[in-house]
């Protein structure tokens, strides 16, 4: 059913995207549906591909968002303020920290299989700051989807074997610039921390 309805929303072509972004994002599983139906368009129709593309980012942050407001405002319901214990209490120092990479690698590539909805909800739940939540949100997309774009745009009929080719090389190039922005975070920490 997921499926009808997916090829049935790919045939309003940019707003379907748009639309199949958002839903996703909020958690209706449509595993790489967005990924698969921008390629499509960049292929067969690379005049629109961009235009897809920002749809998509568009889309898949609203989605996203709206799942991270549900997070926040649910643990409102059914907890009282901070975590209790020393546990919960250091989970969330270090999310607050870092967390926010755990959201930028699943958002920013669909090989790693990282649920991403679950560290949505947890930036969410943990009461990050919405505007580093939607800055590190929509790095990730845009390179995700423009990059996407670029792909099927260039590379036509060719991009499914190239990816299928590089999956390993684009999944460490992912994972070192998520290692090169923590390391980043650390320096910038060090730096703003008064020496003893």
């Amino acid at each position: 059913m997921l499926h009808k309805i997916t090829l049935a929303l790919v045939a309003f072509g940019p707003l379907g995207i748009f639309l199949i972004g958002v839903i996703d994002s909020l958690g209706v599983p449509l595993p790489a549906a967005t990924d698969y139906w921008l390629l499509t368009v960049a292929v067969d129709a690379p005049q629109r591909a961009y235009f897809t593309a920002l749809m998509a980012v568009i889309g898949s942050s609203i989605g996203s968002i709206a799942l991270f407001l549900a997070a926040r405002h649910g643990r409102k319901l059914f907890s009282k303020g901070e975590p209790t214990s020393i546990r919960g209490q250091k989970f969330q120092q270090w999310f607050n920290r870092y967390g926010l990479l755990t959201v930028f690698v699943p958002a920013v590539t669909p090989i790693v299989p990282l649920p991403l909805k679950v560290f949505v909800v947890s930036a969410g739940a943990l009461h990050t700051r919405i505007s580093r939540f939607l800055a590190v949100l929509l790095a990730a997309r845009i390179i995700r989807y423009f990059g996407e774009a670029y792909l099927g745009v260039q590379l036509g009929k060719d991009v499914e074997p190239f990816l299928r080719r590089n999956v390993w090389p684009l999944g460490g190039a992912v994972l070192a610039l998520a290692l090169g922005l923590y390391w980043l975070m650390r320096l910038s920490e060090r730096r703003r921390s008064p020496e003893i």
